[in-house]
């Protein structure tokens, strides 16, 4: 019998690999002779670098960046050295909880640090990235970024244009001139799960800019920014990226890296799974047990137990999910999951089964449960 395991993080309890360590615990206790294969994952939110490097094997390495307001702070970036790949999160560098709500401005903060951060794993041999772009608290379009990678924003008169989301209006030119030339060398996947437009009322600053500090009048200067962003692209470059699906994630963040950076967007999960080469990793399974904290509708619709399962029944393997909570619905019901269990008796107390002990040996009895319930039969 072998049995892959491939949980994400039961968040505010449990990281992945302790949800895996302990269900592996449970498991073995029923069937001391199973072959357990482990890997950690996750949707592209947060902790699907930490899951990446774990996975991969790779290194952490630490720089100084600017925050999103231009202070100097420490990120980090994950290295997998012989494939020359970094593993970034933009939050790291230009995330939101990086600011006190009263600090919250996009047309102020920017991306700048994000750039550093991927010129600094350029420096590092780094030419394959994969970056999440979640928990963004900018609206520059990626243009901070891009700066920092040396490219110019010029205004009509041909000043160079530096800032947050304020810029965004008065852009006429892009210059490509200074970029870094290791660029044309570089591949870019980014995890990214909407697909809003560069602008317009579901594109980035009507959707995304009111939770990073933008008022009404905010939101209508940045969607017209976003705008003449656009027709600045369209102009210099010769690309119309405003309606790809995608374009406005992380306020913009998406058009910037389509339109110089060539990115590849793509569901969070599906770029973990296959950065880590899952199908085959899955391959010769008996079963697949996957999971996270809280599994509902959402579940199937780009989050990481959905990814696993659609990925195992395609070889035809059967799949179960465990759960902190369960949160039933057609759609689970209807699922190709051969069992949704929840690791929580009846009634037991939601703030004691979030804690770290709890949760662990929740998760080792379901472990030695499915041991003993379902595959023994």
């Amino acid at each position: 019998m072998t049995v892959t395991l491939a949980f994400d993080s039961f968040k505010g309890s449990l990281t992945s690999e302790e949800v895996a360590d302990a269900f592996q615990e449970g498991l073995l206790s029923a069937l001391p002779h199973c072959t357990v294969n482990k890997v950690c994952i996750a949707d592209g939110g947060e902790g699907t670098a930490d899951a990446l490097v774990r996975t991969l094997h790779g290194e952490w390495c630490e720089t100084t960046v600017s925050d999103p307001l231009g202070r100097d702070i420490k990120a980090r970036h994950g290295i997998i050295r012989h494939e020359h790949t970094a593993i970034m999160e933009m939050a790291s560098a230009s995330g939101l909880p990086l600011l006190s709500p009263e600090e919250r401005n996009p047309m102020k903060t920017t991306t700048y640090g994000t750039g550093q951060l991927i010129a600094h794993a350029i420096s590092q041999g780094c030419r394959k990235f994969l970056i999440g772009i979640g928990g963004s608290a900018t609206n520059d379009g990626g243009t901070g970024m891009l700066r920092a990678l040396g490219y110019r924003f010029l205004d009509k008169e041909g000043g160079e244009l530096a800032g947050g989301g304020e810029i965004l209006g008065h852009i006429h030119r892009i210059d490509a001139s200074q970029a870094l030339p290791q660029l044309s060398e570089c591949q870019f996947t980014v995890a990214c799960d909407v697909d809003n437009p560069l602008y317009g009322p579901n594109g980035a600053a009507h959707i995304f800019a009111p939770q990073k500090g933008a008022d009404a009048e905010m939101v209508a200067l940045l969607d017209k920014g976003l705008h003449v962003y656009a027709e600045a692209i369209q102009r210099s470059l010769g690309k119309d990226i405003a309606h790809i699906p995608g374009a406005g994630a992380a306020g913009g963040m998406g058009a910037g890296m389509i339109a110089m950076l060539d990115a590849h967007l793509m569901k969070g999960i599906d770029l973990v799974l296959d950065a880590i080469n899952f199908d085959d990793i899955i391959k010769g399974s008996d079963l697949v047990v996957t999971g996270e904290g809280r599994i509902d509708r959402q579940t199937l619709m780009g989050k990481a137990p959905g990814g696993v399962l659609k990925r195992a029944t395609a070889q035809g393997i059967p799949t179960m999910a465990i759960g902190g909570c369960i949160q039933w619905c057609r759609e689970l019901k209807e699922s190709s999951f051969r069992e949704i269990l929840s690791i929580n008796p009846d009634n037991l107390p939601e703030a004691l089964a979030m804690q770290h002990d709890t949760a662990t040996e929740n998760v080792r009895r379901t472990g030695r449960k499915i041991g003993k319930k379902y595959i023994s039969s």
